[in-house]
C-alpha cells in the first residue's frame, strides 16, 4: 500500500496461484530472466553483479522496440522519458519483521546473527532487511545497522554495542567473541596497549572506551 500511494496507482488483488490473471506480468518476468540470467550468472557482490547488469540491460536497449519497428528500445525510451513523472524521494524498501533481541544481544535474521545494543536485550526491535544492509529500530529510530550477510550460521558483531557489558565484566576484552578481532582505530590502539601494562589494565581501558562512546554521542 505504501508503495501504490507513492507511486499513485490502485493495486487490484489476483487470485494465489492464478498466473493467467497476471499473464504480461508472467510473462515479462520470463523474459527478464531468459535475456539476463540464463546461463545463471554468479558474481562475488551486488556490485559487481549491477555492473554486469547495466552493461546487458545497455546491450539489450538496443534491440528493436516490439511496436516501434523503425526504432530501438534505447531510442523510444528517450522519447517516452521526459513525459515520466519525477520521482521526488527514494522509495525504501525493505522486508520487516519484530523479534525480540536475544540475552547476547543479539537478532537472527536468515540464519545469521546480527548484534544489537546491550541495553535491548530481551527486548522487541523491529528488523528491516533490505539487499545490501540490515538495519534495526526501536523507539522511532535505528539503534544498529550491519552490512547484510548471506550465507548461514555466521556471526555479525558490532564490539561498541557491548561496552555495558564490559563495564561488569572487563576481562571479556580479551576473549569475548565481539573484541577478538575488533580493528580499531590507531590512536585507541595505542592508548590499549599502554594501558595493558598498568595494573588493572582491562578496566581502565574499558572506561577509557565509554567515556570515547559518551562524547561521540554528544557530539554525533
Amino acid at each position: 500500500m505504501a508503495m501504490a500511494n507513492y507511486y499513485l496507482f490502485e493495486p487490484v488483488a489476483c487470485t494465489p496461484a492464478s498466473g493467467w490473471e497476471k499473464g504480461q506480468f508472467e510473462n515479462q518476468v520470463g523474459n527478464v530472466r531468459e535475456w539476463l540470467f540464463t546461463p545463471l550468472a554468479r558474481f562475488a557482490s551486488f556490485a559487481e553483479l549491477n555492473v554486469w547488469l547495466a552493461i546487458r540491460c545497455t546491450e539489450l536497449a538496443q534491440r528493436k522496440h516490439p511496436t516501434e519497428a523503425s526504432q530501438c528500445i534505447a531510442e523510444c525510451f528517450a522519447r517516452e522519458q521526459p513525459h515520466l513523472r519525477v520521482i521526488s524521494a527514494n522509495f525504501d524498501g525493505y522486508v520487516e519483521q519484530m523479534l525480540r533481541v536475544s540475552g547476547t544481544c543479539l537478532v537472527r535474521v536468515d540464519r545469521n546473527r546480527y548484534s544489537v545494543p546491550a541495553e535491548w536485550a530481551g527486548k522487541a526491535v523491529s528488523v528491516r532487511c533490505s539487499a545490501t544492509e540490515v538495519r534495526i529500530v526501536a523507539a522511532g529510530q535505528v539503534i544498529a545497522e550491519h552490512l547484510r550477510r548471506f550465507g548461514r550460521d555466521q556471526l555479525i558483531c558490532d564490539p561498541w554495542h557491548y561496552l555495558p557489558v564490559l563495564e561488569k565484566k572487563p576481562g571479556a576484552l580479551r576473549n569475548g567473541a565481539p573484541f577478538v578481532e575488533w580493528d580499531l582505530p590507531a590512536s585507541i590502539k595505542h592508548v590499549r596497549e599502554r594501558l595493558h601494562k598498568q595494573p588493572r589494565g582491562d578496566r581502565a581501558f574499558v572506561e577509557f572506551l565509554l567515556l570515547n562512546d559518551r562524547v561521540n554521542a554528544r557530539t554525533g
